[in-house]
């Protein structure tokens, strides 16, 4: 009975310790994933006047974020917790959540809104979630599941690792995708060529609707130290009014990106787009084409001042985008004042004209061909 109990006692103490050295292990390698998480933010706030005074609906037609007219705002809140897999193997994760313009009021999920809400208990977004995994394939082979930002475009959604050079955004970035949700690859084949992939539910969606999945691409090449061309698609069937499944119809993004540094105090943005969808619904129905243009100039006079000015034209011939067969084109200046490393001030005037009467003024919404906003704005992240 004595050996028996001593037994039974040796081996309670020898799992005991086997037991702590396992949950030492665990908790060592807990404490060092948890120690390599990057945490930071980014809010922004602003103020808004279109000169038009527009009466009943008091926004800004054509605008996303930016659509409150004649008020001060908050704009967003955004919070980032991220750990990247900088090396092959390694696995990481980002989550950014944010309370304000990238929310439900913005219809970030859905797609764009031409109208927008204020901001309520209801605004928080889980804009950008994704896994991250290092594959051990060539150069590594970085495979994010979850929803990312597109790959359309020039400009992004703002934050701390990167906002745009104008306050508001532009025709192309309001009518194009804004995040995905599925699988993006990226692989860099040298110095100086990147490819990336993307198979998704499509775009702006969160649950897929139909039976089709969204795929697009891009390659990135650094043409020298100064000039980086960005050549991007993607394509997917979405959803379509009375057409319960249309695999089939699909709607194409076609994108360029050209930024080059021209001195050390100026630099140039192109960005271009063609789009088409087939047997599109809008003002007519059939097959849609529609096609943009938004170039930038930005100066910097000193090392706390930069101006910035935005020419853009977008052509939707069949209304598939903005919901009006129309040719759009505006302009905007902003100036830029960086108050230290984490804070920025700016502001924007911006012009907008249509061929159509499709902007609001004293009269009433579709009163207007013109729009002239001026907004001041400021930014901090970390």
């Amino acid at each position: 009975m004595y050996k028996m109990k001593r037994f039974l006692i040796d081996g309670f103490i020898t799992s005991a310790i086997m037991f702590g050295l396992v949950s030492t292990a665990y908790a060592d390698s807990a404490l060092e994933l948890i120690k390599d998480i990057e945490v930071h933010g980014f809010s922004s706030s602003s103020y808004s006047q279109n000169f038009a005074n527009p009466t009943g609906t008091r926004q800004n037609a054509l605008r996303v974020y930016d659509f409150d007219a004649n008020t001060f705002k908050f704009d967003v809140a955004e919070l980032v917790l991220k750990r990247d897999a900088s090396e092959k193997g390694d696995v990481g994760f980002r989550t950014d959540i944010t309370y304000g313009f990238s929310g439900p009021q913005a219809n970030k999920v859905g797609g764009p809104n031409v109208g927008g809400t204020d901001v309520s208990d209801d605004d928080f977004d889980l804009q950008i979630a994704y896994v991250q995994y290092n594959a051990p394939i060539g150069n590594g082979l970085l495979i994010d599941a979850g929803k990312f930002g597109t790959n359309i475009g020039s400009e992004v959604m703002d934050g701390y690792d990167g906002y745009n050079y104008s306050f508001s955004r532009s025709f192309l970035f309001f009518l194009g995708p804004f995040t995905h949700n599925g699988i993006r690859v990226q692989y860099q084949l040298s110095d100086t060529v990147g490819l990336l992939g993307i198979l998704s539910n499509g775009h702006d969606t969160t649950t897929d609707t139909n039976d089709s999945k969204g795929f697009g691409g891009q390659i990135s090449w650094a043409v020298s130290d100064s000039a980086v061309v960005y050549l991007n698609y993607f394509g997917s069937a979405e959803p379509q009014t009375g057409v319960p499944n249309n695999a089939d119809d699909i709607r194409n993004f076609f994108d360029t990106v050209i930024e080059v540094s021209l001195s050390k105090k100026l630099l140039l943005n192109l960005n271009a787009v063609y789009g088409s969808e087939d047997d599109a619904t809008g003002p007519n129905t059939g097959d849609h084409t529609w096609w943009g243009f938004s170039g930038i100039v930005r100066y910097d006079v000193n090392n706390w001042l930069s101006l910035n000015y935005r020419a853009q034209i977008f052509h939707d011939q069949d209304g598939a985008r903005s919901g009006s067969r129309q040719k759009l084109w505006a302009m905007s200046l902003t100036p830029e004042v960086r108050i230290n490393s984490n804070m920025v001030v700016r502001a924007e005037y911006r012009h907008d004209e249509s061929d159509h009467f499709v902007f609001s003024n004293r009269d009433g919404a579709g009163q207007s061909s013109t729009q002239d906003t001026l907004a001041l704005n400021a930014l901090f992240y970390f």
